[in-house]
């Protein structure tokens, strides 16, 4: 009989490589928001006594009634933003018309038609857009703002009252930028939107300028005076400090800041031995050990500000320009004898200089009272 076998050891599956795809998306260029006549050279409706052909406004009347004038365009930033020209060009500016949402030139337009990031920080002197700032306000807090203080919070004026009015400005104001403190006043329908950014505050004010809500009100934006508060004024200064020391981190070696920190338990245990000098429960604080300059108490603080202590040569014979080798050979040729306190070199010196002791001159006599000053008795 023929005995027949099996295998039944299985083989073992081969690994596959796993191949990881990376697709590039190709960011698409901005479209135009308004079609290129749009804009037309008609003068505005007369709402002063005054035309100013500079500006091409009414001037010397009544105000209101341009702000009740609601915008003719309103910014989509999921659907108009996109890569213009000024993406190849470091240090653009944001596109004041794309805020508005009055562009009509799309990706041939020279500003950035996106919203602000983290990162696009322009001088304090320029907004968002490059326009100038000022060294104050305006009287109605509209315009460009000040280059003063840093204002990231912005007013917003002729809210339509409502039970949810709270929930609407968030949704309407978060489209601009991440937002630290919402606060609205319900009876008022006023609200003060504050961003985490100052550009973003900046582009939110233009963007949302005669624009409305839910309803058809027009809204009146501008910018918020400092806030009165004793907390919120401590919390400003404390971000500011902040950013200052994020700043400081970015700037410093890795394993600086965590040695001034205290995050390395190593670094910590040595500087706690080297802060100590030698007295037991003792670290000095931070202005004491990190000092530099030749009065430091750190060895380390003063590398580089030793001064090299040179003693004067001492007086023999009453001149000075007498040299230490000189001095040497003159010691040797001549042992000093010890005779009391002195050596006889030393009353050898004193016995060749002639000094004239000048006598101390008499009191003259008191010819008067003595006014306002103290008497020769105790009493």
């Amino acid at each position: 009989m023929a005995v027949a076998t099996t295998n039944s050891e299985v083989a073992a599956p081969t690994e596959k490589k796993v191949v990881k795809k990376i697709i590039r998306r190709k960011r698409r260029p901005a479209r135009p928001q308004v079609e290129p006549d749009f804009f037309t050279n008609e003068p505005p409706p007369q709402t002063g006594t005054t035309f100013n052909i500079w500006y091409n406004k009414w001037a010397g009347g009544d105000h209101e009634a341009y702000q009740q004038t609601k915008s003719k365009g309103r910014c989509n930033v999921a659907r108009d933003s996109g890569y213009t020209k000024a993406d190849g060009v470091s240090g653009s500016y944001f596109c004041l018309f794309f805020a508005r949402g009055l562009c009509p030139r799309g990706a041939d337009c020279m500003y950035l038609h996106r919203l602000p990031g983290p990162y696009d920080v322009s001088a304090p002197n320029v907004d968002c857009f490059g326009r100038d700032k000022f060294s104050d306000y305006r009287d109605d807090m509209g315009g460009v703002g000040s280059f003063m203080r840093q204002n990231r919070t912005i007013y917003i004026g002729r809210i339509h009252v409502t039970d949810d009015i709270e929930e609407i400005v968030a949704r309407h104001f978060a489209e601009w930028g991440p937002i630290e403190r919402i606060r609205v006043l319900n009876s008022r329908g006023v609200g003060f939107v504050t961003y985490v950014n100052e550009a973003n505050a900046e582009f939110a004010k233009e963007a949302m300028a005669h624009q409305s809500l839910d309803h058809d009100e027009i809204l009146n934006v501008r910018w918020a005076t400092a806030d009165p508060n004793p907390m919120a004024r401590a919390r400003e200064a404390r971000r500011i400090e902040e950013q200052a020391a994020e700043a400081i981190r970015r700037a410093l070696p890795a394993e600086f800041v965590a040695e001034i920190e205290g995050k390395d338990p190593e670094a910590r245990k040595r500087r706690k031995l080297e802060s100590s000098y030698g007295l037991e429960g003792y670290e000095a604080p931070d202005e004491i050990h990190f000092a530099q300059g030749p009065s430091a108490v750190n060895p380390a603080g003063r590398r580089g500000f030793e001064v090299e202590y040179q003693e004067r040569p001492l007086i023999e014979d009453g001149t000075v320009g007498e040299t230490e080798p000189e001095a040497q050979e003159g010691n040797q040729q001549q042992p000093a004898q010890s005779a009391g306190v002195f050596s006889s070199s030393t009353l050898a010196a004193l016995g060749r200089a002639k000094v004239a002791v000048a006598s101390k001159p008499a009191a003259p006599a008191s010819t008067g009272p003595l006014v306002a000053y103290d008497s020769d008795s105790d009493e």
